[in-house]
């Protein structure tokens, strides 16, 4: 403590001229966004805004049928109070959503600035909340604690740093010796980072940075930039919003010119006044088939869909933030994952032991094991943590390793530690590289010198080697050794060398680290390697293979060096035996590239490493620019530039608050199988909103065409206002629920994913199209034929008739969603119903509610009850929908030529 406090530090009065001057050591957090903002914010959809044309058009009607000559009263209203509910109904859900996972995000994300930081000032060591440090205060930093600040090294002892959250390397050696000054690393040797943490060892800085201007700061101010890019299913719904309004304009175009020449041709110059109402007549037609071929219940399918993902992918590990990303994995093309926390364990652990007099490595009784055991327990600084659920590792991630070893050998280290006394010792540092640890044994009841290190220093220092059961001079083994090592460089591993003495009773007692190292007359002898990496999880290489197979690129971008990087991809199935130095690269070469030359690089990368958080967004915009829909995976402070670039940011559970804030989806169990099974359910997603729109398009086609063959052959529409709001909004309401509720598909895994962009795939693919127009004009010949049958054999439609031909175009419409559900899959309708139990439910409900409103609803739905016997030969009639859609899939299914046409692709 003595030569801590040979600093002052500041004066209380430096203290707040500091804070004044360069402001406190807070983050700025992102402007809070109000949530009427964010309600009206859901209302910003295009197919959201031609519904709200569609309204006011419907109040325009509405007055002119209240007011004009037909005066219907406030009932006329009833249209487009239904349209209002409808919108508002999308708009609500959605915030209600998103609101709900903001709450469980913000949970997650919380920062606290209040932890203790030791300093110096005016002499003294004080403790003080981190938000309180400023410039120029002198911090002493211990192993464990969190580095507060950016600042400047002034002491170093054993000191390493991991600092993963912002360069993707977990350990990193600090010094004050500028002859020890490792050139290639990210950050200068004698500077400390915010956000970082100490591993082993302690130091004392002098702060430069605090708050906003540390390097942690920068990154998480970049990460707050707005990210305007569209995601792949806005793009497609505006896209579909520009055709459905062209087509209504057009068709609404069409029918008024063609009425208006009807009247011409039949009366050259008729009445000016009988003229303005026969142009009005016209104006309210055309504008009624503009209301009727927009689709009103598709934003509330599409929210419906997307809410629903929302909880269930949650139930799968994913908390999304942000609805839409939901379905833009589904439409991922590449993924540019980080390689610490999210393809490995992020915890060092032993890949493989070699003492090389040791039996199956395997720890006994026996006088080698007794030696392995103690050494590993006592000639370490780190420590396990048993409290939680998973044993937590505490001090230098590869010291406790071994520790992890032992306790997988069902060893105490901490007991064996505790019994072992501790003579002396010389703790690790990079310029030794070595540790070592004089204990008196209790198994052995001498006094034992334990050494380890990097295994070619700890090998110089011993004079034989234990091998074979004898010892042998150090020359006849070394190349062995060293061989043995290569291999295991060679798989990116990091090895540690172990060696010992007994001091035999009688020995004088003596310092074996004079000067800060061992003792030049030791008589070590060298019992072995431990190879040592952060072990890829288990169920990544599966999960990468899915991906790949469902032709999604996979990017590894990390802060670590080649070798390592190369071999994690190896395992993991990304990085094949073809390839080459080609694709990969390093972050500043990749930075030394122009975009053209990067632009043409990148298609074939599969690994950038040495990658700093400018390099990742740079990868993330040029990917953008070749039309790809790029996902983002990190846990890191330098990740977050690129997770809020890409269209989804994938963050990791346990990763920094910077990264989290910065993404659109929080895999809480870190696991990249979470990622693809985001990936089905996206997928999955953009194929239950195709289905709803082949039952919804189908529907507003029929109707479109009922009111133009209507108005020109001058008949009423034989269906109400209020039973088109039954039909329009509260069905479609619970066919775009039955739909949504379809369990995800893993085939759609087999499958190449959409194109983006311009000149992409459309979300109404041509078999939809064929199909909508098939079924629409077949309804139509349908309904009209039955209008002829009840007006031939009746001279007229009865109220009786009226509610048949209501209940019929119902139950067409209700045989028809199951034809939607089977859509793609060239399945029967009737297959995974188990599995469907919501879509089942739902379909009951249509046919209860369709019942209830014939039998109940009298003169506002302007119905009758109906027999069982024309209920019976209504459901059999219009079933034929389903049976008809049943046998082209029957006939698809065997015949592979129809197969391979791509129904539904």
């Amino acid at each position: 403590m003595e030569r801590k406090q040979s600093w002052q530090g500041l004066t209380l009065q430096q203290v707040e001229e500091n804070r004044k001057r360069y402001g406190e050591n807070t983050l700025t957090p992102p402007p809070k966004t109000p949530l009427w903002k964010l309600f009206l914010e859901k209302f910003d959809d295009p197919i959201i805004r031609i519904l709200l044309v569609a309204w006011l058009l419907s109040l325009v009607i509405a007055a002119v049928h209240c007011w004009g000559p037909e005066a219907k009263g406030f009932s006329a209203f009833l249209e487009p109070i239904g349209i209002f509910f409808a919108i508002l109904l999308a708009g609500g859900v959605a915030f209600i959503f998103e609101a709900k996972a903001k709450k469980a995000f913000d949970v997650l994300n919380t920062v606290n600035d209040d932890t203790e930081v030791k300093v110096i000032r005016e002499g003294h060591i004080t403790q003080i909340p981190k938000r309180e440090v400023v410039v120029g205060d002198i911090v002493v930093l211990e192993t464990g604690e969190e580095v507060p600040a950016d600042g400047r090294l002034l002491e170093a002892i054993s000191l390493q740093i991991n600092e993963s959250t912002l360069t993707g390397e977990p350990v990193i050696s600090k010094t004050t010796r500028k002859e020890d000054f490792d050139p290639e690393a990210t950050y200068p040797s004698n500077v400390v980072m915010r956000g970082t943490t100490v591993v082993d060892g302690h130091g004392v800085f002098e702060v430069e940075q605090v708050g906003d201007a540390t390097g942690y700061g920068k990154v998480y101010e970049g990460s707050q930039i707005e990210n305007n890019i569209d995601t792949p299913l806005q793009m497609q719904l505006k896209g579909l919003a520009k055709v459905i309004s062209k087509a209504g304009y057009a068709l609404a175009g069409l029918t008024f010119v063609v009425l208006t020449t009807q009247i011409l041709l039949a009366s050259p110059t008729p009445p000016a006044v009988e003229l303005i109402r026969e142009l009005l007549n016209i104006f309210m037609i055309a504008v009624t088939l503009i209301v009727v071929s927009v689709p009103e219940g598709l934003p509330m399918s599409v929210t419906l869909s997307l809410a629903l993902s929302m909880n269930r992918m949650l139930k799968t590990n994913n908390l999304v933030r942000k609805m839409h990303a939901c379905e833009t994995m589904g439409a991922t093309t590449v993924i540019c994952t980080d390689k610490t926390g999210t393809l490995t364990q992020n915890q060092m652990q032993v890949h493989e032991t070699s003492f090389y007099n040791l039996k199956d490595q395997t720890l006994g009784d026996d006088a080698l094991s007794q030696l392995v055991k103690e050494g590993i327990a006592a000639n370490s600084t780190a420590f396990l943590d048993h409290s939680g659920s998973k044993v937590k590792a505490l001090g230098n991630p590869t010291e406790a390793a071994l520790l992890l070893w032992l306790d997988s050998q069902k060893e105490d280290y901490l007991a064996l530690r505790e019994q072992a006394r501790i003579v002396e010792q010389l703790t690790f540092s990079t310029e030794r590289k070595y540790m070592a640890t004089l204990v008196h044994s209790p198994l052995l009841g001498k006094k034992v010198l334990y050494v380890k290190g990097a295994p070619e220093i700890v090998l110089s220092l011993c004079r034989q080697v234990a091998i074979d059961e004898t010892q042998k001079p150090v020359e006849a083994c070394k190349a062995a050794i060293e061989q043995q090592l290569l291999v295991y460089q060679n798989q990116a591993m990091r090895t540690l060398g172990f060696a010992y003495q007994i001091i035999e009773a009688g020995e004088p007692d003596r310092s074996y680290f004079p000067g800060g190292r061992l003792a030049k007359d030791t008589d070590l002898t060298f019992i072995g390697i431990a190879a040592i990496s952060d072990p890829v999880r288990a169920d990544v290489p599966d999960a990468v293979q899915s991906c790949l197979k469902a032709g999604i690129d996979v990017k590894i971008v990390t802060g670590d060096t080649p070798g390592t990087a190369r071999e994690i991809a190896r395992r993991i199935g990304a990085w094949k035996a073809e390839d080459t130095d080609r694709n990969l690269i390093t972050g500043p070469a990749f930075e030394a590239l122009t975009d053209e030359e990067a632009l043409e690089r990148i298609p074939g990368l599969k690994i950038m490493c040495r990658a700093r958080p400018t390099d990742k967004q740079r990868l993330v915009h040029l990917l953008q620019q070749q039309n790809a829909v790029v996902a983002v995976t990190g846990d890191g402070t330098n990740d977050a530039p690129a997770l809020n670039a890409a269209q989804v940011g994938l963050s990791m559970g346990d990763g920094t608050s910077v990264a989290k804030e910065a993404s659109d989806i929080t895999i809480l169990d870190n696991s990249f199988a979470s990622i693809t099974r985001a990936v089905m359910w996206g997928r999955s997603l953009y194929r239950n909103i195709q289905r709803f729109l082949l039952f919804q398009l189908t529907i507003n086609v029929a109707a479109c065409l009922i009111v133009l063959i209507g108005s020109l052959i001058g008949a009423k529409s034989p269906l109400t206002i209020t039973q088109m709001l039954w039909v329009n909004l509260i069905m479609d309401t619970f066919a775009a629920a039955a739909l949504a509720s379809l369990p995800p598909n893993p085939k759609v895994m087999n499958n190449k994913p959409r194109r983006s962009g311009p000149g992409g795939d459309f979300i109404v693919s041509r078999p939809m199209i064929w199909h909508i127009f098939t079924v629409g004009i077949l309804f139509v010949i349908i309904l009209l034929g039955l209008l002829i049958y009840f007006t031939h054999t009746g001279g007229g439609l009865t109220s009786y008739e009226l509610s048949e031909f209501f209940t019929f175009f119902v139950l067409l419409q209700f045989w028809n969603m199951f034809n939607a559900k089977a859509f793609a899959d060239n399945k029967s309708a009737f297959a995974n119903l188990r599995r469907s139990p919501v879509f089942l439910w739902i379909a009951l409900l249509i046919i209860a509610g369709q019942y209830l409103i014939v039998t109940f609803g009298g003169e506002m739905f302007n119905v009758e009850p109906l027999g069982w016997k024309d209920w019976g030969l209504i459901l059999a009639s219009t079933s034929v929908v389903l049976w008809i859609g049943e046998a082209v899939r029957f006939v698809r299914f065997i015949l592979p030529s129809l197969r391979g046409r791509g129904y539904g692709n």
